[in-house]
């Protein structure tokens, strides 16, 4: 398969597209979208960031990275999020590959640790994330698992909370 991954900030002309597709996946408000992506495109801050699979000009995968992904631990930050991949295009690694362009890129932007709350289990660790802790995420009944990527090896530290 041929696709391209993208950093929004390397490409400000899909910034409309891609709000458009995450919002369509997420049910995020577009406008909260729009607002980070805006941040991310004036190059002040490492966080936030995008990032985009494109087959031609489809978007065929995607995430972001934010400081908080809407939870209760504000000091396991920055968070990767959004994490999707069109449903005919699953099972070919992009979200992995996708993962591993992120954590590169922000590594060259000085974050070395990246977390990732999600439910599943045993995807992310395909990809060298670590289950870390439980947490509450906002307005949710149940708690979710929070996922530790850190470009340095991993040590045994556990944060419980």
């Amino acid at each position: 398969m041929d696709y391209e991954m993208i950093k929004l900030e390397d490409r400000p002309d899909l910034m409309e597209q891609a709000a458009e597709w995450f919002h369509k996946k997420w049910g995020i408000p577009l406008a909260a979208y729009r607002e980070s992506m805006e941040e991310c495109l004036t190059g002040e801050h490492a966080v936030p960031q995008w990032y985009v699979a494109m087959e031609d000009t489809r978007i065929i995968g995607g995430m972001g990275v934010i400081e908080n992904d809407f939870h209760d631990r504000k000091d396991l930050a920055p968070n990767v999020c959004a994490v999707y991949t069109e449903e005919d295009k699953r099972g070919q690694s992009i979200a992995g590959r996708l993962l591993h362009f992120v954590c590169e890129d922000m590594k060259s932007k000085g974050i070395d640790t990246l977390y990732l709350v999600t439910d599943h289990t045993s995807f992310y660790e395909r990809y060298g994330w670590e289950f870390f802790c439980m947490v509450q995420g906002d307005g949710e009944p149940d708690l979710s698992r929070m996922y530790v990527h850190k470009g340095q090896g991993m040590d045994s530290e556990r944060k419980d909370g």
